[in-house]
């Protein structure tokens, strides 16, 4: 694969296993950089190659600890620009801080704003990131965004299993776009879960519209962060008489009671992305699969290099 020499991918400490993956997808080697710690713990970050004049990306996800790889995400920027990169493009898998996208009370902050203009201050030239929890954060940003869809890896995984006798669940009424998007790549019906939140942690699937009885239900989100809101839709539709559940979701954070809560689940398989490297206990949980998105950022990357087309990725879905 021919690229031009002024390419240089540099990786975080969050995911060197994904920033490796578009690497040998693209035929080429990471770049060096020495990223250590002063004595009282700040994070020190040195580019071990010369980068004037070239197109870099920096691949980190702000996933936990958030605050931890947002800063060294920030600390990068700013040594690559000080270091005369031509353009920076910040590769986010996973934006951390997206649902802090309003005030839904007062006296509260909007978090992903504040994130946004922070990655452009320090140095950024663009973003490119996978499935932000809400579409509309890309014009958070005053810097062009390249969104990309974890539909493009699971529809595909999905669409080889050929699943039978299939309906397609959205576990909220917010992820009924997502569920409509998935019914038109692999077929099958669409049924949708309402659920009441009865606090931060805990939610209550108490109604289905549509039919499940008899079905193998495939159920999509972006996230499965505490897992509280499909394993209670799971547990419904299973009550309601489905046979084979799986769960496809692009982030798989699994933080709080969430491996917990999928062990109890009548689940059948956890389909995640590797946008965030799994937790030693998440490694343990037989339910669940990886499918990387390195080939998907590395052909995105390789057209953002030689200045083509993104959009036309998604025409393979």
């Amino acid at each position: 694969m021919f690229l031009n020499d002024n390419l240089k991918i540099f990786s975080g400490s969050s995911n060197p296993e994904l920033a490796g993956g578009v690497c040998k997808y693209l035929g080429i080697g990471l770049g060096g950089v020495k990223i250590d710690r002063f004595p009282d713990g700040e994070k020190a970050i040195k580019l071990e190659d010369d980068v004037r004049g070239r197109d870099c990306f920096v691949v980190q996800s702000t996933c936990i600890p958030v605050d931890e790889h947002l800063m060294e995400l920030l600390i990068y920027l700013d040594c690559l620009r000080r270091a005369s990169a031509n353009r920076i493009t910040a590769v986010i898998p996973y934006f951390g801080y997206a649902r802090q996208d309003r005030k839904d009370e007062g006296r509260v902050p909007i978090t992903a704003k504040l994130v946004a203009n922070i990655i452009t201050a320090a140095g950024a030239d663009r973003v490119l990131t996978i499935d932000l929890h809400a579409a509309q954060l890309q014009g958070f940003f005053d810097i062009p965004v390249d969104h990309l869809t974890g539909e493009l890896v699971l529809s595909e995984y999905f669409r080889d299993k050929n699943i039978a006798n299939l309906v397609v669940v959205s576990p909220d009424v917010g992820n009924i776009k997502m569920a409509a998007r998935y019914v038109r790549h692999l077929g099958g019906d669409l049924a949708i879960v309402h659920k009441r939140r009865v606090s931060g942690e805990r939610v209550e699937a108490d109604e289905i519209i549509g039919e499940v009885e008899g079905k193998n239900v495939l159920m999509c989100d972006d996230i499965i962060a505490t897992a509280g809101t499909v394993c209670s839709a799971a547990n419904l539709v299973r009550e309601r008489g489905a046979k084979r559940i799986c769960i496809g979701a692009t982030h798989g954070i699994f933080a709080g009671q969430a491996l917990e809560r999928l062990a109890k689940t009548p689940v059948d398989e956890v389909v995640v992305t590797d946008t965030i490297p799994l937790t030693e206990e998440a490694k343990n949980v037989g339910s669940i699969k990886v499918l990387s998105v390195a080939a998907m950022l590395g052909e995105t990357i390789k057209r953002i290099h030689r200045n083509e087309s993104v959009s036309s990725l998604f025409n393979s879905i």
